[in-house]
């Protein structure tokens, strides 16, 4: 392992290292060695210091502590072994089932350059009338899904996937940003009851975790999609449970790192944070991404800057 440095600062989720090595870039995963898992994510280099975010808790963390470079990158799985598995925001496995890997990837992805985007697509038939009928699905296209707790979710999700899959044999993923921990154990009890858990694949930031954890879950499930999509040439639903939530956690992690806000608190750079999940969401001649985010509205107010910009790249809403 390569020495990177030694912490001089320590906040609630970021930290500051003194550098004593310049092969260091942003993205880079570190490391101090201790009984608890301390790994950290660079986001900020300067000539001699770098600032980092902890993607787990810095509690018992000490000032002084030597840090070291682990990996380039977080990586995650990207074979067929992440079908019927439960993963957390980074990757490792939480189902408590023994797992072995075949084949990983670095978690960012570029997105897919607009003259690969097929824009001509085919309708995506849901088998639920009410849908097919008041808002028809079109391959790669984003829906909205607007609604509290307990209104149907969870049914639709299961409809949705056990319909489509039979219909075109293809597989979903389901991300839960920022939920509960009892939805999602709710969620994957039903599934292996409805022998639906072998279809998909499900990736959890839950709202205990820290604001990393809940922000990088999205962009794990979407690379696991992106696999079902340009390496097995399907047609793939994603479901984004919260997609609200996703922001609020960019936004703890910029206050935390002392950055500007805009008004109600969200991050300035919130637009291309969401546009940078939104691009990835899309179809290919290989097959297609389609997405179900739900969109929580803080205060029922639709006017909201955060609701605003997600439901500028929706194509519809239920």
């Amino acid at each position: 392992m390569m020495e990177i440095g030694k912490i001089i600062t320590i906040d609630d989720i970021s930290i500051e290292i003194i550098l004593s090595s310049n092969e260091l870039n942003i993205g880079d995963i570190l490391e101090v060695k201790g009984n608890s898992k301390y790994i950290f994510e660079v986001v900020e280099i300067n000539n001699i210091s770098a600032t980092c975010i902890s993607l787990y808790s810095t509690r018992g963390l000490q000032k002084g502590s030597i840090v070291t470079k682990k990996s380039d990158g977080i990586d995650i799985e990207y074979s067929d072994k992440i079908l019927g598995r439960v993963f957390d925001s980074y990757g490792d496995v939480i189902d408590g089932l023994p797992f072995e890997s075949e084949k990983k990837v670095k978690i960012n992805s570029g997105t897919v350059s607009l003259k690969d985007v097929k824009t001509d697509n085919e309708p995506l038939w849901t088998g639920i009338k009410v849908i097919d009928f008041f808002a028809p699905l079109q391959k790669g296209f984003k829906m909205g899904l607007l609604g509290g707790a307990g209104v149907g979710k969870t049914v639709l999700i299961k409809e949705l996937i056990h319909n489509i899959y039979s219909s075109s044999n293809a597989n979903a993923v389901f991300v839960g940003a920022g939920e509960r921990s009892r939805e999602g154990k709710e969620l994957y009890e039903d599934m292996k009851n409805s022998n639906l858990l072998d279809k998909m694949t499900m990736v959890f930031g839950q709202m205990g975790d820290n604001p990393v954890s809940r922000s990088k879950s999205v962009g794990t499930g979407l690379r696991m999609a992106e696999y079902l999509r340009d390496e097995k040439g399907q047609d793939v639903l994603i479901f984004i449970d919260n997609i609200y939530r996703f922001i609020q956690a960019k936004a703890e992690i910029s206050t935390d790192l002392k950055e500007l806000l805009i008004e109600n608190g969200y991050p300035a750079n919130m637009a291309s944070e969401i546009s940078g999940i939104e691009e990835r969401i899309n179809s290919t001649d290989k097959g297609s991404i389609t997405s179900f985010q739900a969109i929580y509205i803080p205060a029922d107010d639709l006017t909201d800057d955060a609701v605003q910009t997600v439901m500028s790249y929706m194509d519809g809403q239920i």
